[in-house]
Order: C-alpha cells, then structure tokens, then sequence
C-alpha cells in the first residue's frame, strides 16, 4: 500500500506530560507502516470539559502505509501502551490521540470520522496544525488550515518555551 499524509492531534495532562507527548511520537515513528515527517511545538492548553489540569498538546504530520481504520486501531494502541484510560467524556488523560486528516479523505462509519468533527472548533487543534500544515485544505469547507485558525477563539493556546 501507497503511503498517504495524515494529521493527527496529541494531548496530555496527567503525569509527566511533556515526556509523555515526547515519547509518544518517539513511538509513532518506531511502529511499522508510519513514519513522522515533523510536529508542532508544544501548546499549554487550557481543557475543555470537566475541572482538570492544563494540557499540552502538539500536531503531527505523518505518512502512514495503513488504511484509516488501521491507523486508528495504532493510534489507540499507543494510547493504552501509555495508560490511557476512558473514564468520562472530556476527562483527564495520560495520552490522547486524534486522527484529525487522512489526506482529503471524507469519511463516516460508526467508529471513525474524517475529517475529526470538532476539530474546526478546537484552537488547541488548530494552533499546533496550522504550524506544521498551513495550507493543508481541510476537505469539507476547502479552506487552508491558516483560514480556519482565525476562526477560533485562540487565547488560552500558549506557546511553549523549550
């Protein structure tokens, strides 16, 4: 198989959480059939959801051999290989991650969404993405990921220094 260019979002905000989003594309470029072309920075991120830490939260491109369903079956992998538990919708997390893009894949099935349905509405997804992915045309509203970014309310999405 054809390897295809997808994005994906990554958060944390439970235990170390800078080394957490460190080793976790440390993890993604050591499984077969994805490569990590680059990431963001790190963003300290304030949560959504119920009371809870702060996040950090980055972007990455990857090239991935693995059809969307395949992939997101490693993302979540990986998260269980970082504790990840589901305990409540929104809720605390050791490692969270999202699929957001699969080239310009529109899809919908009872389990995967592309592109990643709040992901126009989440500075924290926006921010980290449009430093990696500028001009990557999100396939539904054919605007570039600079364009969407403005849309957002983006206080609360800080930069930070490594």
């Amino acid at each position: 198989m054809k390897s295809t260019k997808c994005a994906i979002a990554l958060g944390s905000n439970l235990g170390d959480s800078l080394a957490t989003i460190s080793s976790a594309i440390a993890t993604l470029n050591n499984t077969p059939e994805i490569t990590v072309k680059s990431h963001s920075s790190w963003y300290k991120t304030a949560p959504v959801g119920p009371p809870q830490p702060d996040y950090i939260n980055a972007c990455a491109i990857l090239e991935a051999a693995l059809e969307p369903k395949q992939l997101l079956a490693a993302l979540l992998e990986i998260e269980i290989k970082f504790n990840r538990i589901r305990r409540e919708k929104w809720g605390p997390r050791t490692l969270d991650l999202d699929l957001l893009l699969y080239d310009d894949l529109i899809l919908e099935t009872p389990t995967l969404t592309l592109p990643h349905p709040r992901m126009l509405e989440r500075a924290f997804v926006l921010v980290p993405l449009a430093e990696i992915a500028p001009d990557w045309v999100h396939p539904v509203t054919k605007s570039a990921i600079d364009q969407l970014v403005q849309k957002v309310n983006c206080s609360g999405v800080e930069k930070m220094k490594m």
